[in-house]
């Protein structure tokens, strides 16, 4: 063989190998990302699920994507967005902010696997037939929101102890609303006290419930843990303000906006561990074989500010359980 036909053969091996083991590579997974909200709102809870996923190993846009859905609380569009996450054949679908983003999932794929955010008790709700063992294609971090209502009912007449009637804002779209209607009107009954329910699916609804406060004389509030109450945190923390009502509403980031009192799950500490979990279903667990992930503590936050502005004397008892003071 003559020097130059080698020379141009070596050339095009050199540039052939690399073409060749690039195309060996296997392609990097991708997450199918199913939320019921707005990526502005829930910009914090992203990066905890970032960082959740980058302590399994999995950076976004290195050795991971990730294909997001927005419902931007448009609910119904939800089943559509899981069946293009199907068709686009994830690796793993993670379903959140709201248990209609799990439903949908669940409607759209038996195999896929699924890794969710559950406001509900997971059993009850019917997602799985164990906590230790979700057997099926689905598991989740559960926060316990319905849990929690009753709780909030007593926060709220530690706060206003001659409060006879206690108000309960409430998304009827909300898939935990009969429960949480429920549990208030239960715990009502037993700290005997009056329950009025106030619906809101709206940013006019929500106006509207809190010019009816004076109508029903509710003399103290809870909010519902829902996905679009988060989506409007300030306009709920004003419209409080402006009717002079102690609220307790069901997250910290409420309280850190001005709201008066916050009894709740850490929902940044959640989609860190939903991180975790969808990057180990990425490294070939199956979900069945991760135990739905409870809540470990839930954080009492108190806005002292608030509580002053209102002229609301804060018990000691709630003073010294806080988790946080805000001044």
């Amino acid at each position: 063989m003559r020097r130059r036909e080698l020379i141009t053969l070596l050339s095009g091996a050199a540039v052939a190998w690399p073409l060749a083991a690039r195309a060996q590579q296997p392609p990097i997974p991708v997450i199918g990302f199913l939320n019921n909200t707005t990526p502005e709102t829930y910009a914090p809870f992203l990066a905890a699920f970032r960082r959740g996923l980058g302590q399994v190993g999995y950076i976004e846009g290195q050795n991971v994507a990730i294909e997001y859905r927005w419902g931007r609380n448009q609910h119904e569009r939800l089943p559509d967005f899981a069946k293009e996450l199907v068709q686009r054949a994830v690796t793993v679908i993670v379903a959140c902010g709201g248990d209609q983003a799990v439903r949908a999932a669940r409607a759209a794929t038996s195999t896929i696997p699924i890794v969710a955010t559950i406001g509900s008790d997971p059993v009850e709700a019917g997602y799985v037939r164990s906590l230790n063992r979700p057997e099926g294609n689905l598991t989740a971090v559960s926060v316990f929101a319905t849990q929690l209502v009753a709780k909030r009912l007593e926060l709220a007449r530690e706060l206003a102890p001659d409060a006879v009637t206690m108000g309960f804002l409430a998304n009827s779209n909300n898939t935990n609303y009969k429960l949480d209607k429920r549990e208030i009107e239960e715990m009502a009954r037993t700290l005997n006290r009056k329950a009025v329910i106030l619906h809101a699916g709206t940013e006019d609804e929500c106006d509207a419930a809190f010019a009816d406060l004076a109508k029903h004389q509710v003399g103290a509030l809870i909010v519902e843990s829902d996905a679009f109450f988060n989506e409007i945190t300030v306009r709920l923390v004003v419209l409080a303000a402006r009717h002079s009502l102690p609220v307790v509403f069901p997250r910290r980031e409420f309280a850190v906006a001005g709201g008066l009192l916050s009894y709740g799950t850490s929902l940044t500490e959640a989609y860190r561990q939903l991180g975790i979990y969808a990057g180990r279903v990425l490294n070939g667990s199956k979900p069945a074989e991760l135990p739905i992930l409870l809540p470990s503590r839930y954080e009492l936050v108190l806005n002292l500010k608030t509580a002053k502005a209102l002229r609301i004397s804060v018990p000691t008892a709630i003073l010294v359980r806080a988790d946080e003071v805000i001044e």
